[in-house]
């Protein structure tokens, strides 16, 4: 027999629920799934229903009907009548606010959860979680003598220490600055590879949905619009809504005006206009709108003609506005409809870009992508 320890047998979160809220129109958050241990990424609109989900698994807010249960155990159903108060569902919930106990040590803070064990057990026990988030320096230390991405830290220990099944996350790295979010982020991995909970994450941030995503969910007016890897989620949106999210910023309504299965692809005519794009060959629903999205930082700008390329989708346009942000140009083209392309300050400069100007975008056809 080897000596090896193992890790605890991970729990799903398994969701049925749905809860409406009337006011000047209705809305309904309706959701069912299961969530396994790891990071669940969940992304959408403001007002989408991510932190109504959140309070609900907290027990903050009560569903209309349906279920919430962590393994076997069972915290909210609705037939039966089961409705355990926040403090008996062994979720932790972290939100933007933080709400550390400015009168208290670092120490006390992360400790407060533990009144019930005796000393030397709630030493050990913040101990273990304090050297996880790098913090065991700090112990004496009162919140405002601390830097922001330290507090950080504290809160999510003092989260963690009581040792939870669940972890809920409302956007609670907002404020940080990149790297110093990234350390933590990479910290809270480390802990739950060993700890394997679920965790569920509410972000608008799509740089934190690659960077912590196992599983991604998008959420629409209260339900499910999509979910898979990030990668499928958002690099291959199949809906105008999930490519907003996902930060496409050219999105245009068009039809199918042919089909070449030959070579894989289909032409789409841009609505309003008489631009033709080539793009993949894919299945569409006659019955329903459809949409071709581009990415700005796909498009190719040249200031002449470019000849003998592999891409099929060149246009011809004029430059009707530049705009710098930080390190970045943005310019619109119009090419009968109007399309943002994203460049570098030396591709400007090189390129004598200005407004006024005839350029060609060049497109490659799996730059597009079909939504409907």
């Amino acid at each position: 027999m080897s000596g090896a320890t193992t890790s605890p047998p991970a729990e799903q979160l398994t969701l049925r629920l749905k809860k409406r809220f009337r006011g000047d129109s209705e809305f309904v958050l309706d959701v069912e799934l299961a969530v396994a241990a790891g990071f669940t990424i969940w992304f959408g609109a403001s007002g989408a229903g991510k932190t109504t989900l959140l309070d609900c698994i907290a027990g903050l807010r009560t569903p209309d009907e349906g279920t919430i249960a962590i393994g076997e155990a069972v915290l909210f159903d609705s037939q039966s009548r089961v409705n355990l108060p926040p403090r008996c569902r062994s979720v932790a919930y972290l939100l933007q606010s933080l709400a550390l106990f400015p009168h208290m040590t670092v120490e006390q803070n992360v400790q407060y959860g533990l009144a019930a064990l005796n000393q030397r057990d709630r030493d050990a026990r913040s101990g273990e979680v304090l050297e996880s988030f790098r913090i065991s320096s700090l112990l004496q230390r009162r919140p405002n003598e601390i830097s922001a991405g330290e507090r950080q830290r504290v809160a999510l220990a003092r989260a963690l220490v009581t040792r939870p099944r669940v972890l809920l996350l409302d956007e609670p790295l907002t404020a940080l600055d990149a790297v110093t979010k990234a350390r933590i982020l990479d910290d809270l991995r480390a802990w739950n590879q060993r700890h394997r909970i679920p965790i569920l994450y509410v972000t608008h941030d799509r740089e934190e949905v690659f960077a912590l995503g196992e599983s991604a969910i998008v959420l629409e007016g209260g339900r499910i619009l999509a979910r898979g890897s990030p990668h499928e989620v958002l690099h291959r949106p199949q809906s105008e809504t999930v490519a907003q999210l996902a930060g496409f910023e050219n999105i245009f309504a068009g039809s199918v005006t042919g089909s070449h299965p030959e070579y894989g692809t289909m032409t789409c005519r841009i609505a309003g206009s008489t631009l033709d794009l080539e793009v993949p060959l894919v299945r569409v629903n006659a019955a329903l709108p459809l949409c071709v999205g581009i990415r700005a930082g796909d498009i190719l700008l040249a200031s002449s003609k470019p000849q003998g390329l592999s891409a099929r989708n060149v246009l011809d346009g004029t430059i009707t506005s530049l705009e710098q942000r930080d390190m970045k140009v943005i310019a619109v083209v119009t090419c009968g409809p109007e399309f943002e392309v994203h460049l570098t300050l030396g591709a400007r400069e090189s390129l004598q870009l200005k407004p006024g100007a005839r350029v060609w975008l060049v497109v490659k056809t799996y730059s597009c992508h079909v939504l409907q």
